[in-house]
């Protein structure tokens, strides 16, 4: 469903990551409006939002005076989100200043704010910054903690903006749960898994040939990773178990690195004895070497010989998971397959869900590299009862919000 939302930009470095935020906004099929200050056009101009958003840019009260828009824009917005919200940003906004178009809007919207902050760790930290933001909490308003790392320059620290895909994940939940308890309390503590425990695994397994090489396989790691933020954004506790991953592992989710599938096959095992949910994203080996050599193993200088390697089979975790699971925990599974002479990709999908016996399983269509370390992805979510639902390609953010709306549906 399309859905109305106003994506403010403050005067902060990090203003050119909202051009991310507001293409994933899009991509999901919402239609946005920005509204940057005056600062924030010094990062990024107006033409460059236009354009981004579909959308004339007011800067101004004085924009389009006759729409009146220091109150419409905040009247017919369904979600407000302000990333980068600078500390200058969250004292105007927690003292109800009006004092440009973006506080004017804040001041008018009756729909839920998500605050995103970036600014200096001696200006998170601060006590009047401190204060301000926990009056906007105490009014209701959702405001972000900024994650830790890399700010300006050389200083590092909290004060960094959250990723794009992490505020997207927290936006989205609020548009799928816009009207929260009057306890002021969280985005993710008003999500429709808050109180779950859920266990995602991610990544390729990489299955040692010797101390330097390895078997892998060419996942990404981002469609689990997208899964987990998500996740984690709809109130759920969280636990990673990440193999080879591409990208960052979100914040407030607790992460278990492993290596080979079997390090994986422990890891998922301890960690899912007490979830509600057990998501299999990961792309486990089927195989790993029979042998694994003490020291590299080396080339020879006048041979056209190379070693023969001989394979055995890794366990399978998904089945082992599907057996042994306490009653009433939900276990998901995820089937990357291409058509073959034997059948084409719905048919091995669903042969597979039919032997591994999970409550749904996740169809990519990877023929011609379709998936692997893209942004983007389509899938298909099929159950054991011969039900199919398609879900359109997007970013990997929004499919996972699309698996989790199963999941919901499952837990019941």
């Amino acid at each position: 469903m399309k859905r109305r939302i106003v994506l403010g930009v403050t005067g902060g470095i990090a203003a050119y990551k909202a051009c991310l935020l507001l293409r994933l906004f899009t991509e999901a099929g919402h239609d946005v409006r920005v509204v940057p200050t005056a600062a924030a056009l010094e990062f990024v101009g107006a033409p460059t939002w236009a354009a981004l958003s579909g959308h004339p840019v007011a800067t101004t009260v004085w924009d389009d005076a006759h729409e009146v828009p220091h109150v419409r824009i905040g009247q017919q917005a369904e979600l407000v989100v302000v990333a980068p919200a600078t500390a200058d940003l969250l004292a105007r906004a927690a003292h109800g200043l009006a004092n440009d178009l973006l506080t004017n809007v804040l001041l008018t919207a009756r729909c839920p704010v998500l605050l995103a902050p970036a600014m200096h760790t001696e200006m998170w930290t601060n006590a009047a910054t401190a204060a301000n933001v926990a009056t906007l909490r105490a009014r209701g308003v959702h405001v972000l903690d900024p994650s830790s790392g890399r700010l300006t320059g050389a200083d590092t620290g909290p004060g960094r903006l959250p990723e794009p895909e992490q505020i997207a994940a927290a936006a989205l939940a609020l548009l799928a749960d816009p009207h929260p308890d009057s306890d002021f309390a969280s985005a993710a503590d008003q999500g429709d898994l808050a109180g779950r425990r859920v266990v995602v695994s991610a990544g390729g397994t990489r299955e040692p040939l010797d101390p330097v090489r390895f078997l892998g396989n060419r996942s990404s790691g981002r469609q689990g990773v997208a899964l987990a933020r998500v996740a984690a954004a709809r109130g759920a506790k969280v636990t990673l178990v990440a193999g080879a991953v591409e990208v960052p592992v979100p914040d407030g989710v607790d992460v278990v690195q492993v290596g080979s599938a079997l390090e994986m096959r422990e890891a998922v095992f301890v960690a899912s004895a007490s979830a509600d949910v057990v998501v299999m994203a990961a792309a486990v080996a089927d195989f790993r070497p029979a042998e694994i050599a003490e020291y590299k193993i080396k080339k020879a200088d006048h041979s056209d010989d190379a070693p023969i390697v001989r394979l055995i089979r890794n366990p399978d975790i998904l089945a082992e998971l599907v057996a042994r699971r306490p009653p009433g925990q939900i276990v998901v599974g995820f089937a990357a397959e291409t058509g073959d002479e034997t059948g084409g990709v719905l048919e091995h999908a669903r042969a597979k869900l039919a032997r591994k016996g999970c409550d749904l399983l996740v169809l990519n269509d990877v023929s011609a590299g379709k998936v692997f370390g893209r942004d983007d992805t389509e899938v298909t979510l099929l159950y054991p009862d011969g039900r199919q639902s398609p879900v359109p390609a997007g970013p990997k953010d929004v499919v996972a919000g699309s698996v989790w709306d199963a999941v919901v549906q499952l837990i019941g």
